[in-house]
């Protein structure tokens, strides 16, 4: 007499690994759609760099913070994710994005300096009003950088 061997997968064992695949796929693309929008908000604080180094420079030079593009010398960045990179009051850089969705668009990240002291000390820049100085942006805060969330 021959056994029947039994080939192939039974239905309840196709079930479960179905069941693992949707559970994997429910928690993996939600965090892929945030990730996605991080890279894209980083994007922005990347052209902010030249507004960085304008506002820099400019404070090095003349002593006084720039309120305004033109007395840095700077010309807004733009790209795909990013409406503009202004300098405003301050020397605060301000990036304003656009096409990324979920509340971000329109909403900004403002970038504030602030001086080292007398004789030429460094400046550093707070970003989105983190260690409790400067404005504060609109961006969310899951969206922005570590170093740009606000400490609470």
């Amino acid at each position: 007499m021959k056994k029947n061997v039994q080939k192939g997968f039974t239905l309840i064992e196709l079930m479960i690994v179905v069941a693992i695949i949707a559970i994997l796929a429910a928690i993996a693309i939600p965090q892929y759609q945030d990730y996605t929008k991080r890279a894209k908000v980083s994007e922005g604080l990347v052209l902010a760099d030249a507004a960085k180094l304008a506002v820099t420079e400019t404070y090095q030079t003349k002593g006084t913070w720039p309120t305004q593009n033109s007395d840095a010398g700077y010309q807004t960045g733009k790209s795909t994710y990013v409406t503009s990179v202004a300098i405003g009051q301050n020397g605060a850089v301000t990036v304003t994005y656009q096409h990324i969705g979920d509340g971000i668009d329109n909403n900004t990240v403002i970038l504030t300096p602030t001086s080292g002291g007398a004789n030429g000390g460094s400046i550093q820049w707070s970003c989105n009003g983190g260690s409790g100085w400067g404005a504060a942006g609109s961006v969310k805060a899951k969206y922005v950088p570590a170093t740009c969330r606000q400490s609470s």
